[in-house]
Order: C-alpha cells, then structure tokens, then sequence
C-alpha cells in the first residue's frame, strides 16, 4: 500500500510537473520575463526528476540475488541523489545563467495577460501534488509515532524529493510573480533578473539538502540512537542474553535495515541447539517490534573474551 501511494505521488507530480513546464515556456517565450523562463527550467528538472524517482522505486524492490544479497534498497539513494543533480545543474544552473544574463541586458515585459493565469494555474498544479506528499508524509508520521520533520528526514526518498521540489516550486512561483509585478509597476526590468537568480540560488540550498541527505544514505547510515537503544534493550531483555556487547546497524533502504549484535550468552544457553533456538526467539521479537529490521545476525561473544580483545589491539575481532 505505502508502496503505491509513492507511486502515485511521484506520477502526480510528474504529470504536473510537465503541464506545467509547457505552460511556463509558452508564457515565457511570449513574455520575454526571465523569472518565468527560470521557473520554466525549474518545472523541466522537477519533470525530468520524476523519471529519476521512478526508476528509484521500481528498481530499488528488485529481489536480493547472488551479487546483492542484501537486496537493491540503496539505488533509490542513488538515482535521488541523481534528481538532486538534475535540480541543481538544470534548474539552478539556467536560472542564475538568464538572470545575470538580464540584469546585464535588460528587456520589457509584454503580455502580462498571459503571465499571471499561467503561474496561477502552476501554483494551484503545484500546491496538488505538494499537499499530497505531505498528507502521506503526515500519515506515515502518525503511523510511526515520529514528528513530522522527523519523518520527513527519514522519508522514502521519493517522496521526501518530491516535498521538497513543490515546496521549493511553490516558493519560486511567488518569488516569480513578485519580480514580474516589481519590474512592471516600476518600470526597472533588473527586478525580473533579480527574481531569476533568487530562483536559483533556492534551487542550490533543495538541491544541496537532498544530496547531502542521500549522500549520508549512500555511504552507510546507522538507525537513530533512540532506536538503537531501544533494539538494545529488548535484545538484553530476552531470557538466555546476558548483555549486548556491540550493536553495529545499517539502512539499506527506509524500511529495510541489517542489524548485527554481539551478544554475551547466559552460561546454560552455549550448546549448539540452544543457541539456535535462541537466535530464533530473539529474531522473532525483533521483526515484531520493528518490522523494519530485514536481516538480524546475532554474535555470541562472552564478556571476558571482549574485553581481552579492547586491551589488545592485535587481537582478532
């Protein structure tokens, strides 16, 4: 379900996204105003994004085989980063570029008729496709029992690019508007050039916050401290486990983490089977309180044997 709803979300701002990239060209073209030329760029990387995100989601739910074994849940940070780059190189990119360009060679605006509708309609288009990411992004809040800026950060990257591309685009529709409107009641066009590098440099700090965002996944993530803590805790708390002596935890994807803990075992639990039976008792209340952990590996490791180990730096681990 959560899996077609991000779908859905990303196919509605797409299809937005390009309606609206079309209308804000025509306008342009026909007006001369660089913001509504920047705003156009910005709608093409915003479109141009979509298919980045959808091939995130769809390739990421490939099954786990021979050569990933932990599966594909990785490639949505990679193509999200990709969409990241889109937007800054793109949008930011020729906004900054037209802007500096008409500040330096000024031209009027003509057909202001046409200006107004068109970012109207792109902001009623536009303020859709945000309103239901963050419904989703609400409703996942609710469900996980998390703030609202706290799910937002640990969002399905998908989604999470599409907020902030609306949100960004939202903003930039009034920075548009407001340039437009400066430079005709005034008479100086250097405020529809201003506009366009205001655009810009918005589309640079979206662009930077979901690199860095996505870089982070990329290069190995662990869960939240308070969630480590609590997965410590329950692992301690299981009759048979004396103490948790290490806890290492990885993200492969929002709803997909590995998990490995080096246990120190109570003295009755060290034959073979007893392990085994342990390690399936502790994997099963794992998964049931946080169904997010795909793979749990337990390392009985006693106590005495960890701490000879911290003494001596040569000693295998």
């Amino acid at each position: 379900m959560a899996e077609e709803e991000s779908d859905a979300t990303v196919l509605v701002a797409g299809t937005a996204n390009l309606a609206i990239a079309i209308a804000k060209i025509v306008a342009g073209l026909l007006s001369g105003s660089t913001a509504l030329l920047a705003e156009a760029a910005h709608s093409v990387a915003d479109t141009l994004n979509q298919v980045f995100l959808l091939a995130a989601l769809h390739r990421s739910r490939k099954p786990a085989d021979a050569r990933h074994p932990f599966g594909y849940g990785m490639e949505r940070y990679f193509w999200s980063l990709l969409a990241a780059v889109g937007i800054l190189v793109l949008g930011a990119g020729f906004s900054i570029t037209e802007g500096l360009r008409s500040i330096v060679a000024p031209s009027p605006i003509a057909a202001l008729a046409v200006i107004y509708p068109v970012l109207g309609i792109s902001f009623v288009f536009e303020g859709t496709s945000w309103l239901r990411a963050v419904l989703q992004l609400r409703r996942e809040a609710r469900e996980a029992g998390v703030p609202f800026l706290t799910q937002l950060r640990e969002a399905e990257p998908a989604v999470k690019t599409v907020a902030f591309e609306d949100s960004a685009a939202l903003i930039g529709l009034l920075i548009a508007a407001a340039g437009v409107t400066l430079a005709v009641v005034t008479g100086n066009h250097i405020w529809d050039g201003a506009a366009s590098i205001a655009i810009g440099l918005l589309l640079i700090v979206v662009a930077f916050t979901l690199g860095r965002d996505n870089k982070t996944m990329l290069i190995g993530r662990a869960l939240p401290v308070d969630t480590q803590r609590e997965l410590r805790q329950l692992i301690t708390s299981t009759p048979g486990i004396d103490d948790v002596l290490d806890l290492l935890t990885l993200q492969l994807a929002p709803d997909q983490v590995l998990v490995v803990a080096s246990v120190d075992l109570d003295d009755s639990e060290t034959t073979g089977a007893a392990v085994e039976q342990l390690a399936e008792k502790v994997d099963v209340r794992v998964r049931e309180a946080f169904p997010m952990v795909r793979h749990l590996y337990l390392d009985p490791t006693p106590a005495d044997a960890r701490v000879s180990a911290d003494r001596d730096p040569s000693s295998p681990r």
